[in-house]
Formats: structure tokens, sequence, C-alpha cells
């Protein structure tokens, strides 16, 4: 998942874990305005202690800045979906192992040929308002999620389920509390796929009465998570109460959950040493080997690739051979070992480290190997090749100059310089522009750009996660590019119930990918985040989101 790739996707113990350092964009914090109550009667917010007069407990924590959006079938980001969890549950959930576990369904029964589910919902379900959730939810949001007119990143992600291709979803509600899927072919991860915030439900009578405004107004925020939105101060904070009405409210942790909203990663660690906050989920880069020997100092696999995109229809960027001179040019051990500082590991390829293969204990990434040798003995003849290149294109010298955007970060904003530095090298000046987290991500969704930084943590475990995003028109295609033969390579994976033949296709369009020169991967992430060690039972999932709903307060 995109996108906010310095705090963005996480973990996946399910599959050997990898490193991959997600420099994301966090923005700005400002003072506790809030006038809401929370339902025990206690003020949210206060002076950030996590103790209130009345005895409730608030856990303050940072994930990042005012999030684009979070609605669930249009999010795309990273921190906002972990807003959005804890707000919302799915048919399934992740626990923190990555391995998918019943959420609002009681149990499924998958039939033989593995193409029917059939989903058992809990008894009695709610909406945070108190209203019934039924089958029928999840088909209308279902629906919706793929509706044009709704225009979601991740519709792809519904292609799986029959009727896609016809916009209508083989997807049924025999029963208040039965829902029958009927998919195309067997798909490994499709529990995984119903514990993604697209395939959660949303409240028909809600979205459609309150239109686009329904996701970003509290009081129509209904969800049918663990906690419930009672709070939003844009720019400041957004706060979560307990929702009564969840299945499992008496496991609930904190009463409260306050998301500060920042993007100074200076401002955000002193909030923390200050105990302000209790968890956040981005530090100085110039700041991690001084805090790595703290017990309260982590650093985590996670499965995705830190990298840059290039906008295929721009002019000159058009031209295959000239973005792979600029791939050529990066030195990544420079970025990972000077500017990351965190056990980064320098990328040859897209599909990250500890994704599977067909054979059981063997990775995608060690059967397709790396289209690019980004070790740094290799960096001088990939340097020499870069220039080789540049000189056969512009025999003249005459090299055209680009911008460059990154979202605001330090980590982001040192390896643009060093881009710079490095492109300078070929005779390719750049010009650096930082944008604010929500201008940069429409910016780049929308192509306005020539060439950008960009992330992406795996949103289940299977190279599809990180394929099928390259599809023409996807959502989540930043690049403007398009290629049948590789369409087709991922529409006959998705098609398909042998798992050789499926990764074997898979690889074969990851080919096209550097064949085309499509992106420049620089390395795969590692997650760095610091929390407070009287915080027990706090968790992440391999997609990077962050689980407080059942976190403890000990000692």
């Amino acid at each position: 998942m995109k996108k906010r790739d310095w705090q963005k996707k996480k973990s996946l113990f399910a599959l050997s874990l990898v490193l991959v350092f997600i420099l994301t964009a966090i923005a700005g914090c400002s003072g506790n305005t809030g006038t809401n109550t929370s339902p025990s009667g206690t003020q949210p917010g206060g002076n950030g202690d996590d103790t209130s007069t009345e005895g409730a407990w608030e856990l303050v924590v940072q994930v990042g800045p005012d999030p684009d959006t979070i609605d669930p079938a249009l999010n795309s980001s990273v921190d906002g979906a972990t807003m959005i969890i804890h707000g919302f549950e799915g048919l399934y959930s992740l626990d923190k192992f990555g391995s998918p576990i019943p959420g609002q369904a009681a149990s499924v029964e998958i039939s033989d040929d593995g193409l029917t589910y059939t989903f058992h919902l809990r008894s009695d379900l709610k909406w945070s308002d108190g209203s019934p959730l039924t089958a029928d939810d999840f088909v209308y949001s279902w629906a919706r999620a793929i509706d044009p007119d709704v225009a979601a990143d991740y519709e792809y992600m519904f292609e799986s389920i029959k009727g896609y291709d016809e916009g209508e979803l083989a997807v049924e509600a025999i029963d208040e509390n039965t829902l029958v899927v009927e998919l195309i072919a067997r798909t490994p991860y499709f529990l995984e796929l119903t514990a993604f915030p697209t395939y959660y439900p949303v409240k028909e009578d809600v979205v459609e009465s309150a239109g686009d405004a329904w996701a970003v107004n509290v009081n129509t925020y209904v969800g049918n998570g663990p906690y419930k939105m009672i709070d939003w101060v844009p720019g400041s904070y957004i706060t979560y109460a307990k929702n009564e009405f969840y299945w499992n409210y008496e496991a609930l942790g904190p009463d409260t959950i306050k998301f500060v909203l920042m993007d100074d990663d200076n401002a955000i660690l002193a909030g923390y040493l200050a105990g302000e906050l209790k968890f956040i989920d981005s530090v100085p880069n110039d700041e991690i080997e001084a805090l790595r020997t703290r017990p309260d100092f982590f650093i985590e696999g996670q499965l995705g690739t830190y990298y840059i995109s290039f906008n295929c229809e721009a002019e000159h960027l058009d031209n295959p051979r000239f973005r792979q001179a600029l791939t050529l040019a990066i030195d990544r051990d420079y970025i990972t070992k000077t500017i990351g500082q965190a056990g980064q590991v320098n990328a040859g390829a897209f599909v990250a480290i500890g994704i599977g293969d067909a054979e059981p204990g063997v990775e995608f990434r060690d059967v397709g190997g790396d289209y690019i040798d980004p070790s740094p003995e290799a960096f001088d003849g990939n340097l020499a090749e870069a220039k080789a290149i540049i000189a056969q294109l512009y025999p003249d010298g005459n090299v055209p100059a680009f911008e460059y955007i990154y979202n605001t970060s330090t980590g982001h904003a040192l390896i643009a310089q060093a881009l710079e530095q490095m492109w300078s090298e070929i005779g390719v000046n750049v010009t650096l522009v930082s944008q604010e987290w929500g201008t940069f991500l429409n910016t780049r969704k929308n192509g306005e750009y020539q060439i950008a930084r960009n992330g992406w943590l795996n949103d289940y475990n299977d190279p599809m996660g990180m394929l099928d995003m390259w599809i023409t028109g996807g959502g989540n295609n930043d690049a403007q590019w398009s290629n049948p033969e590789y369409d087709r390579l991922i529409n006959a994976a998705k098609n398909s119930n042998n798992q050789q033949e499926r990764m074997d296709l898979m690889h074969a369009a990851e080919d096209i990918l550097f064949d085309e020169w499509v992106l420049a991967p620089i390395y795969y992430y590692v997650d760095i985040y610091m929390i407070n060690d009287d915080i027990g039972n706090f968790y992440s999932s391999p997609l990077g989101y962050k689980y407080f709903m059942y976190a403890t307060l000990e000692g």
C-alpha cells in the first residue's frame, strides 16, 4: 500500500521479514484546542498526559499529519489506514504476526475448489451509532468501492471476484448474517484482502445522505470498529473513544486515543522526549545513531520498497533509456549507509525481499534476482553506463533539466539533495520542490510532476500486492505508464489456479517494468518508531498499520 512511505505499510512476520525504511510525511502539530468531550465526560487532549482527572486513560500518539482521506474506500496511505482500522473493521483482521483472524465475521467456509467463500457474521453486529450492521452493508460497500464515480485508487483489488469486469460483483447476502463471495480463481491472499480497508463496510444511509463530506465530519463518521471518532481539529489532532457497540468492547484498552497531527521530525521527537507523546512513527535522521541504544527505540522489518517515480508521459522521461540512465546513476549504498542509517537494504528490483515465491521457503526476489546491481562495488560501472547513455541521447550536451518533488521529512529532503548531486554527475540538473503531504499525494497521483519520491509497502503477503498497481489506468499507477502485455500477464496471474504459473507470470511482468525502466528502486524498507515502555500489547500489521486498540498501561 501507499504512500506514507516513512510510516507506511509495515512488517510482515508471516514470511522471513525484510528491512524497509519508510520515510513518510508527517504534518504540523498545534496545541490541544478540542471542545468535544468523551463518553466519560473527560476532555480529550489536555496536556498530553495519559490519565485525566476522571481516571480515564488517554493514549496520545503520532502516526502522521492530517490524513488526505479516512474514507476506507479512498484511502491509500498508511497513516490514514491506521486511523481507519481504529474506526472500522473488515470481515477479517490481522494479528500481530500478519495472519488473518476473524473480525466482523465469526467464521468462513471455503469450497474445495477455493472459489466460493461463505462468511458467517457475528450475531448482533452494530454500527457506532447503535444501528444494526448486516451482510448487505458489505454488498453495498464493495459495490461502492468499484464504482467509477467513486474513483477509489484500490478498486482493482476486487478483480479476483467474479463480475468485476462487468461492474457487478458476485457477492450476495444470503441473509442478515451470511455473505457469499464467488472468485474467478484461487486467491491465496483473499482473507487478507478482507482485512484491507478498501474492503471495510461503510454505512449506506450516512454516505448517501452526506456525500463526500461524510468522512470529514465527526457527526457522520459512523464506523463499525473498536473506536469512534469524537473530535477532529485539523492540523492539531483527531481523538477516538471506545465504541460501546463493538463486539469485542471488553477487550479494548485506552478510553481514548488521541492522534496528534505533525510533520516536523524534530518537533515530534521533542514531544516524545517531553512525555507529551507515548508513540511516534518517525525521528530525525541525524538522531538515529544516538537513539539506537534506547530500549524504547525500534527498527523492524517491512515488506516494501522506497523508489523514484518517473512520469512516463513527460517529455524526455518518456524515453526508457533516459529513465535507465537516471536509475543507474543512483548511489544506493550512500543513501542507505549515510542517510538511512537504519539497516535499509540496497534495492535492485521493485518487489521487496521477504515476499515468498511458489516453493515454500523461497523468496520471490531469490528467483527474480536484481535488475540493477545495487552493491557499492558495482556503482562505478553503473555510473559509467549512465554517462554513456546520456552521451548517446544528447551528443550536443544539451541535457534537459527537471523538477523533483518530495514530501516534508528530513529523510526525504536529504535523499533529494543526494539525488540532485548524483544526477548532476551525468549532466542532469534537477530543481528540488518540497510539498505538504496532502498536496504531494495529489500532485503525484494526478501526474502533475516529472520525477517524484515514492514508496510502497505490500498490502498482503503475495507479489501481486506490488505488481497489480502498475496496470493501465490503475489508481496507484503514479507513473502514468501503460503496457498491454504487462496488463495481460497480471490478468493471467489473477486468473490462474496454479501457484507456480502465477509466480512465473508475475516474474515476467516485473521483467517488463525494468525492460522499460518505469521506476528507480533505491532500498527495501525498515520501520522506525519509538514507544514508551509503559505501553504494552501494541503491535503493527504487515501493512505498517499501528494497532493501539488493545494497548495496556503497564506498571
